[in-house]
């Protein structure tokens, strides 16, 4: 899956735009390496956010096409 639209289904950012200019800015990695919105995400990889002065680091537990409010905490877990 796209790291744009995993980041959207998952709940970490709330719009797909938002997830796209995010990570065109540098301030998304996946496994330590700056990542492109286009960059496939898998099971066990970690991602880490910059969110002006707080970084968000988690790690991928599953992949779902669309889920639901209650269901998008559990594609992740923060480290």
């Amino acid at each position: 899956m796209r790291l744009d639209k995993f980041l959207k289904v998952s709940r970490l950012i709330k719009r797909r735009t938002v997830a796209n200019e995010a990570c065109d800015a540098g301030r998304v990695t996946v496994n330590g390496k700056p990542a492109k919105a286009s960059v496939n995400v898998k099971v066990g990889d970690v991602i880490e956010i910059m969110f002006g002065t707080r970084n968000v680091k988690v790690e991928v537990l599953d992949i779902q096409d669309t889920s639901k409010k209650e269901e998008a905490k559990e594609l992740f877990r923060y480290l």
